[in-house]
């Protein structure tokens, strides 16, 4: 037998950001407990909405599985005596556990004979577990922020204003913040009223019908996007919405029962930058751009209301009048700001504060400088090149100052790039200044300009080298100045081609533009190993979440050199493809056998007359002819090339090892053996340290 439970939590409106988290929980946490508790189930379902976050166990069992337990009692010898007869021990035992001295059984432990009782237990009545399982459920959901409020002890996203509890058709006697649990839910908070669930089972139905609550979150985004996709067809021939999923997904979670609607945008302000016009729409407003079928941007929005079809006249007269504020103070944002070139702007930086222990962003600005003067010679940019990049540096954070960006700080870069290209700087300068941000977020697109990558590049190694001097590291999960994010977006310009740089003078390039400035920081001697070793697990996670290494092939790799992310990525690359090869074993093998052995062994003066062996001189002829050709294709990026020579190796190397004693009685000639295995093993190590491999 079994039924249904159902768990609801009414607050007020919880912020969209923490409704798909809060169903996370609520499931996991719900699975996790009734496994503990042995209660079987066969579904369940978490709805969330802005008002309420319910739980649904159907066909819950309405008892707990009887279980059958084996304990461990005294030794065989000290539970009977010589006569068969229990002793104290034993029948102490058994009375602790409930049973017959008789009862007990003997069963081997760890080779010594033990005493063991099995009792049986009768599962609990499902009705019974309830009440002290749903109080654990809510006790265990965790956000950030949480409040208090009232009387009440507890902490929680928003405050709690009813609770349902059922177990079938009967309530479960819960209790939680001064609220008794029962049957009596809310509706849609201006449309639907109370609603009564008569059983579990009726809790979305019943919300649907009586309440104007879609509670299933994935029918209700559904929803939302087939109502938004035909609002914007119904505009124009070709016409889509921009439908991209972070709104997608945030407008689900503002509403209970949604209804799509359009909006005009007045044409004067569509003489705007395109950005300028989405922004206050998908970031202000939670509103849909409308496009044409050529890209063009159309004068329309789409949004969602929170109720049904009533008054969308008026509805949207009140959207529309909402968005031309915002726009008429963008228009006037954007005219001011062009009162003077971009470039007036960079010493009002100056007042800016970038980080009370580091001083201004105008002094940011001139380390950055430096900095891509340092990359641009790296490069070996010709001075043309480098010049363009020099000054996208000391362009790129001006338009911090502006009032657009002021008030709209999703736009810092885009209205510089913008304000940049109204004034006639050069087309990559304006390119550099959007994309220097870039990637700023998982999937970005990574800066496309030569000036972009530079800047990029120095605004992130800056970033992560000043407060790693200043002893702000990231800890578990606190990264409150996204180190993470800025070293992993750096790593990844790294390992792109053009960007082929080691990053340890890089850094320390940062530091020294740092210090220059006569800022308070740790030694560089403190704080070096520790940043390359940030860098290298950024760079161990991009080879295996993106790159798809195996765990072992990315420390592989990482172990032969992890300051040149685009050569690690290559090596990686290299590996993936030699690995399924039949003859890989025997180069792994043999790399193995000359590392173990050969270690870091020096190349004794006398070597070559010491090594008369045929198999000796014949690996020395191979290994002459290897290292060279070898070293210039991992050089050049080609490791799958480089493989390839140093395969010419194994057979010398296995030759060796069944001809002659590496560890010969004469001193002098097992040093010049081991040398020679300490240099095979560099040129077959082209991949890696293969010993890393599992």
């Amino acid at each position: 037998m079994s039924r249904d439970f159902l768990l609801e939590l009414g607050m007020e409106e919880m912020p969209a950001k923490f409704a798909p988290d809060a169903a996370r929980q609520m499931r996991e946490n719900a699975s996790r407990q009734l496994e503990a508790l042995r209660l079987s189930f066969a579904a369940l379902s978490v709805y969330v909405t802005p008002r309420r976050l319910a739980l649904l166990v159907s066909g819950l069992a309405e008892r707990q599985a009887d279980t059958e337990e084996e304990t461990r009692g005294p030794a065989v010898k000290a539970a009977y005596d010589e006569a068969g007869r229990p002793t104290r021990a034993a029948l102490g035992f058994a009375a602790g556990q409930g049973v017959e001295a008789a009862d007990l059984f003997a069963r081997e432990f760890k080779g010594v004979p033990y005493v063991f009782a099995r009792r049986f237990r009768a599962g609990t009545a499902a009705a019974e577990l309830l009440p002290a399982f749903g109080a654990e459920l809510i006790a265990a959901l965790r956000f950030p922020k949480p409040m208090r409020w009232g009387e009440a002890d507890m902490r929680f996203v928003r405050p709690l204003r009813w609770l349902v509890a059922l177990y079938g058709a009967e309530v479960v006697p819960l209790t939680c913040a001064g609220l008794t649990a029962g049957r009596l839910s809310r509706g849609h908070r201006v449309l639907g009223g109370e609603v009564v669930i008569p059983a579990a089972g009726d809790y979305a139905a019943l919300l649907a019908q009586a309440g104007f609550v879609l509670a299933e979150r994935e029918e209700r985004r559904e929803i939302v996007r087939r109502q938004v996709v035909q609002t914007a067809a119904a505009l124009a021939p070709g016409a889509a919405a921009d439908l991209t999923p972070e709104l997608l997904e945030e407008v689900t979670d503002l509403l209970e029962y949604p209804t799509a609607l359009w909006g005009r945008v007045p044409a004067e302000y569509m003489e705007l930058p395109e950005e300028v016009v989405t922004t206050p729409m998908r970031e202000h407003q939670r509103y849909f751009p409308v496009r044409a079928a050529s890209g063009e941007l159309l004068p329309y929005f789409i949004t969602v209301r929170n109720g049904d079809d009533r008054s969308l006249d008026t509805v949207r007269a009140g959207n529309e009048k909402v968005l031309r504020a915002r726009l008429a103070d963008a228009a006037f944002y954007f005219r001011e700001d062009r009162k003077k070139p971009l470039a007036a702007y960079v010493p009002e930086l100056d007042r800016v504060t970038y980080h009370d222990r580091l001083g201004s962003t105008g002094l940011r600005v001139e380390r950055l400088r430096r900095l891509t003067v340092v990359l641009a010679d790296a490069l070996k940019l010709p001075p043309a090149r480098a010049e363009l990049a020099e000054r996208t540096a000391f362009l790129a954070k001006a338009d911090l100052v502006t009032r657009m960006v002021y008030d709209f700080p999703e736009l810092q870069g885009i209205m510089g790039a913008y304000y940049a290209r109204a004034d006639g700087e050069d087309e990559t300068v304006c390119a550099g200044i959007r994309e220097h941000y870039r990637p700023r977020f998982s999937g970005d697109a990574l800066p496309a300009s030569e000036p972009g990558t530079i800047v990029s590049l120095a605004d992130k190694l800056d970033a992560v080298t000043a407060f790693f001097a200043l002893g702000l590291i990231p800890t578990g999960s606190q990264d409150p100045y996204a180190l993470r994010r800025q070293a992993l977006g750096a790593a990844q310009i790294l390992m792109r081609e053009n960007a082929d740089l080691d990053v340890q003078p890089l850094l320390a390039a940062a530091y020294a533009a740092l210090a220059g400035q006569g800022a308070s920081l740790a030694p560089w001697a403190e704080i070096e190993e520790p940043l390359r070793d940030f860098f290298r697990r950024r760079l161990k996670y991009i080879l295996m979440e993106e790159k798809g290494c195996s765990h072992d092939a990315a420390d592989c790799v990482l172990a032969a050199g992890a300051d040149r992310p685009y050569a690690a990525a290559a090596r990686a690359a290299a590996l993936t493809l030699a690995r399924p090869e039949e003859d890989f074993t025997s180069f792994v093998n043999a790399y193995t056998r000359c590392h173990n052995l050969g270690g870091q062994a020096a190349w004794p003066a006398r070597a070559g007359e010491l090594l008369t062996e045929p198999t000796e001189q014949n690996l020395l002829r191979a290994l002459t002819a290897a290292e060279e050709p070898v070293a210039a294709a991992a050089a050049a990026g080609d490791f799958s090339g480089a493989y390839r020579l140093a395969r010419a190796l194994v057979a010398p190397v296995d030759a060796l090892f069944e001809a002659v004693m590496i560890m010969a009685a004469d001193e002098s000639l097992r040093a010049a053996r081991l040398a020679l295995l300490s240099r095979s093993a560099r040129v077959l190590g082209v991949l890696g340290d293969l010993t890393l491999l599992t």
